[in-house]
């Protein structure tokens, strides 16, 4: 006899992964979906080359912040919402679940499993902005969290607080409600590792039509983007070091080669797979990034031992009053920074949130919730206290660059604070050598990602069409630098961040659909 809850069971489906794809030429591929993204994106590229950098720019702009000028508040709800939902769900009989049922068992350990969530989700900006943005809180670069008075002890003490704030339960959450919906829905209940299977409860097999074509096609679409503008990002970075440590004077050519050297060995990485690539280079981040981040916190040891309890003091004092989107008299910072940060990571979830769950199958909802949204947090915590402690001290003592000019060059400021230390040539090349393999570990995950969304969900697509995709994604970002260089990268950066907005929708149902999949599964 039927129940009202049986139109929620996921297993009166009976699609399979995989139906609808086409085998040809060495690719296995869910046609709609693949077809239609190879399509836009040449389409991106063409318009990319007859068009004016800086027009395109100028328009996303303006987008961009109308959207974060009349929707900052759901924004900011939202990433409440979404912490608040993670952390019911982990405490709640949910948390009991395991992903992939009573009997799986994880594939990674524990150690492995923490260095890629980090490596994936936030490892190259906290590289890029550890330094940069407790630095512009202090000095009101851009604007000052909740009105502090720049330059002065309470300024010193926000500007760890609200980079700790921007860095640690809300992005994670955001990360986790895609992660653990997409990893509910594939281990426990049989269906494609795809951005479609989550909605499922919603939809019913209407999920496996155009609705859910249409689902996939942005998600792509917005991961490719995305990694497209980091490659940018990062090859202007990366380029900015070298100059800086070996007085070079390389330009749009050097950041061509580092784009042509990044996208060769993310190759190499997605060919060799999720044990062999991914796996391999997130335990090398993590060894790299520990050696680094000793050697720095050992030329500082006394600031360090104290700013760590600072630092993880003014989050937890500030995460309600910087939570709050009513009654701001900082709304310029608000929407410059935590806005735009939020519609940034919501953009980027598909990709993350995927990679996520790609490599949790066997954990429980409870571990995985409690792992995702704290593990990641803690070592932030330590993270910004070595590097914007340092970088603090130096500006209020008048130490070096930065205390010297401030924030001078967003790019350049981690480097700019290691010349003021003892060995800092040293802790410079390996923080380029950092940087570099965060970037070859961005690009392969995401390319992994892509290869399961537009192979119908499988998770082992063939082995052109994962060189295929880690090669667009090179090919987007070396033609946006040729074309355009900053203001091409910032424009398709824009972008990105506008389709924050609908993403905010999509994740708000995630949880709904997530509940009623859960129900079924407790049941």
């Amino acid at each position: 006899m039927s129940t009202d809850t049986d139109k929620y069971s996921i297993e009166n489906t009976d699609y399979t992964v995989g139906q609808d794809n086409i085998q040809k030429w060495g690719f296995d591929i869910h046609n709609p979906v693949f077809g239609s993204c190879a399509a836009l994106v040449l389409v991106f590229l063409i318009a990319t080359l007859i068009s004016d950098p800086a027009v395109a720019k100028a328009t996303l702009d303006g987008l961009k912040w109308k959207i974060i000028g009349n929707f900052d508040a759901l924004f900011m709800w939202a990433g409440n919402i979404f912490v608040v939902f993670c952390i019911v769900i982990a405490f709640s009989p949910f948390g009991k679940i395991r992903l992939g049922g009573v009997n799986a068992k994880p594939a990674h350990s524990r150690l492995s499993w923490f260095a890629m969530l980090f490596a994936a989700g936030m490892g190259i900006g906290l590289m890029f902005w550890g330094v940069a943005e407790p630095v512009a809180y202090l000095t009101g670069w851009y604007e000052t969290p909740l009105g502090v008075e720049p330059y002065t002890d309470e300024a010193a003490r926000m500007a760890l607080g609200a980079t700790m704030y921007h860095w640690g339960l809300h992005p994670w959450a955001i990360y986790c409600v895609v992660a653990l919906s997409l990893a509910f829905f594939t281990y426990n209940k049989g269906l494609p590792l795809s951005i479609r299977s989550i909605f499922y409860p919603l939809l019913g097999d209407r999920a496996w039509g155009w609705a859910g074509h249409v689902v996939d096609v942005i998600a792509v679409l917005a991961t490719l983007f995305g990694l497209a503008t980091s490659l940018g990002l990062g090859a202007q970075q990366a380029a900015s070091g070298i100059n800086h440590v070996f007085g070079t004077s390389g330009g749009i050519g050097l950041q061509l080669l580092i784009i042509l050297g990044v996208t060769a060995l993310a190759i190499v990485s997605v060919v060799r797979g999720l044990d062999g690539g991914v796996k391999v280079l997130s335990n090398i981040n993590m060894v790299v990034a520990l050696v680094l981040i000793l050697f720095v916190a050992l030329t500082s040891l006394a600031l360090v031992m104290g700013t760590i309890p600072e630092t993880l003091g003014a989050y937890v004092e500030n995460i309600i009053p910087l939570s709050n989107p009513h009654g701001r008299e900082d709304e310029a910072w608000l929407q410059g920074w935590t806005v735009f940060y939020w519609a940034w990571w919501i953009s980027w979830s598909p990709f993350v949130g995927m990679f996520i769950a790609r490599i949790s199958e066997g954990r429980s909802i409870r571990e995985f919730i409690l792992a995702v949204l704290v593990i990641p947090t803690l070592v932030t915590v330590i993270w910004m206290s070595i590097y914007g402690g340092i970088a603090i001290e130096q500006v209020m003592d008048g130490i070096g660059e930065l205390g010297a000019n401030g924030l001078t060059d967003v790019p350049l400021a981690m480097f700019q604070m290691f010349d003021a230390m003892p060995l800092g040539n040293v802790l410079s090349i390996i923080a380029v050598v950092l940087v570099l393999v965060f970037f070859i570990t961005s690009s392969d995950s995401g390319s992994l990602v892509i290869d399961s969304i537009t192979a119908g969900g499988k998770i082992d697509a063939p082995v052109p069409q994962r060189i295929f995709w880690a090669s667009v994604e090179g090919a987007i970002a070396a033609a946006l630098l040729w074309i355009g260089g900053t203001e091409a990268i910032q424009a398709l950066q824009a972008g990105a961040i506008s389709t924050g907005l609908p993403f905010t929708f999509v994740l708000l149902l995630m949880c709904v659909s997530l509940v009623l999949g859960l129900s079924t599964e407790k049941r």
